[in-house]
């Protein structure tokens, strides 16, 4: 089960957007932390951005890389069509390149902290494993031939011994390579189309970008619980970066990326209903408020808020839902003030019996 920390979670979303500056986000694909210098670091078309703590963006000096971004050390590493390159934190000058013999199309990366990467090849579904302990000589080799399903994004599980990979297509699945003999197993399935990224937070917990539908989906350590993280807006989210230092999440999405930060709320007052569970809060509501409902069978799942003449406002979610708690920011919609009531309708089938259920509650805008 979630645990008492993870209900009481409020997730604020900010849209710090790039007109802060001059750089604009185009092709943002891959964002990952720098905590050296307390910025994000972000794969922008073939070029690599940062963005200072004030929101304030800037090329980060000639980096290139188009996809997989990597902190390690001193250096971030990034992903360019078949080349893996580094550049140093302090200066941004390159001080490291290798061309990953027969690669296709890499995309994923991610690092053991110490001197070695992982990375994985899209086209060829494949993973190399690249040693980074001597920057003028760092030596490459194919540890998986055959993924068997697309690969994307990636992250190394050290108390494990293992890569966690996810996967593109129809019902896609998270799959791990046991690292002591590189076999590939499935941990867990998904009725989730083309999930492109992963990263962890400091608690264990382990959070999904999918395409279809939008969703972030938080996992526990043991991807047991999922717990669909979503906003009204999210569109094709990519590689996703957790920054654990500020606890904080960066959704890459093509022309923007939403930033996440996670704060600790213990809720004093809900307005709730008995069918699912299903409350918002806080409520009145604000820019940091969620909806939160849990499914105990998986299921279509319709969460639609009507205003007071019965009229469509916002349709949050229409689609399948896994069971477990499920989570709905409501940042970035605009109500009016008023009364308004969030209706979620449910449709289960067990062999030839059709079930719908349906909650309901009411949320105030001042």
């Amino acid at each position: 089960m979630i645990s008492t920390k993870d209900l009481s979670v409020v997730l604020v979303l900010f849209f710090l957007c790039s007109s802060l500056a001059a750089q604009t986000y185009q092709s943002a694909e891959s964002v990952e932390y720098d905590p050296s210098q307390n910025r994000f670091l972000i794969s922008n078309g073939n070029n690599i951005l940062a963005r200072a703590s004030d929101g304030t963006l800037s090329y980060f000096g000639n980096g290139s890389s188009s996809h997989g971004l990597e902190v390690l050390g001193d250096n971030v590493f990034g992903l360019s069509g078949n080349v893996l390159r580094a550049y140093s934190l302090e200066t941004a000058e390159e001080v490291m390149s290798i061309n990953l013999s027969g690669a296709g199309f890499l995309n994923g990366l991610t690092t053991d902290g110490l001197e070695t990467l992982y990375a994985t090849d899209f086209s060829n579904k494949t993973i190399y494993k690249i040693n980074v302990a001597d920057l003028t000589n760092p030596t490459q080799e194919i540890i998986v031939s055959n993924t068997t399903k697309t690969p994307n994004g990636i992250i190394y599980d050290g108390i494990n011994d293992r890569l966690i990979f996810v996967t593109w297509g129809n019902n896609a699945d998270i799959r791990q390579v046991d690292l002591s003999d590189n076999s590939v197993s499935i941990i867990t399935t998904t009725t989730l189309g083309n999930i492109d990224g992963i990263d962890d937070d400091s608690d264990g917990n382990y959070y999904i970008s999918s395409w279809s539908p939008n969703r972030i989906t938080k996992y526990d350590s043991n991807f047991e619980n999922p717990l669909t993280v979503t906003t009204p807006g999210l569109s094709s989210p990519a590689d996703i970066g957790y920054a654990q230092a500020i606890d904080t999440l960066a959704i890459p999405q093509g022309n923007t990326v939403d930033y996440v930060g996670f704060e600790l709320v213990l809720p004093t007052k809900e307005l709730g209903s008995s069918v699912f569970g299903l409350t918002a809060y806080p409520n009145p509501v604000a820019a940091s408020s969620w909806i939160q409902f849990e499914l105990e069978s998986k299921g279509l799942v319709d969460l639609i808020i009507y205003d007071i003449n019965g009229r469509l406002v916002h349709q949050l979610i229409n689609g399948q839902l896994m069971i477990g708690q499920q989570k709905v920011l409501l940042a970035g919609l605009d109500f009016t003030a008023g009364i308004y009531t969030c209706v979620l309708k449910v449709t289960t089938k067990s062999s030839a019996t059709q079930s719908v259920e349906i909650g309901t509650i009411n949320i105030v805008s001042e």
